[in-house]
């Protein structure tokens, strides 16, 4: 799978549909015909009906285009790709360590470690 590059978000709790307009580089009415074509997108409308995207909602719209665009699919094969995306697992995060496993040392190198500590104090003494 190829990554692709997405444009910088700014640091923004919500946008309205021409900032998110100008950050993908599609035209106001093809976000509003995405908005009811992909289920996972659902900006909040503010009290005077404007749509206001979230982050991830431009993350979204990002993968969307990169799904049209870029990887020419259709918008029933993008729907379908989201949705496997979003049914795959990630990554399990990783086993916890074992606390002895990190600090298991051969036998007798603890007392060593312990003397040359102790020769170290005596000289910064």
């Amino acid at each position: 799978m190829v990554v692709a590059e997405f444009p910088e978000i700014p640091d923004k709790l919500f946008f309205r549909i021409g900032e998110v307009s100008e950050i993908v580089g599609v035209e106001p009415y093809v976000l509003r015909y995405w908005e009811s074509e992909f289920p996972a997108l659902a900006p909040r409308k503010s009290s005077s009906g404007q749509r206001m995207f979230r982050r991830k909602d431009v993350e979204l719209l990002l993968r969307i285009k990169h799904l049209l665009y870029d990887q020419k699919f259709t918008i029933e094969g993008a729907r379908k790709a989201l949705t496997s995306e979003a049914k795959t697992p990630k990554r399990q995060p990783a086993q916890p360590v074992v606390q002895e496993a990190l600090f298991a040392a051969p036998s007798g190198a603890i007392p060593e470690i312990r003397r040359e500590v102790e020769a170290i104090l005596k000289l910064l003494s």
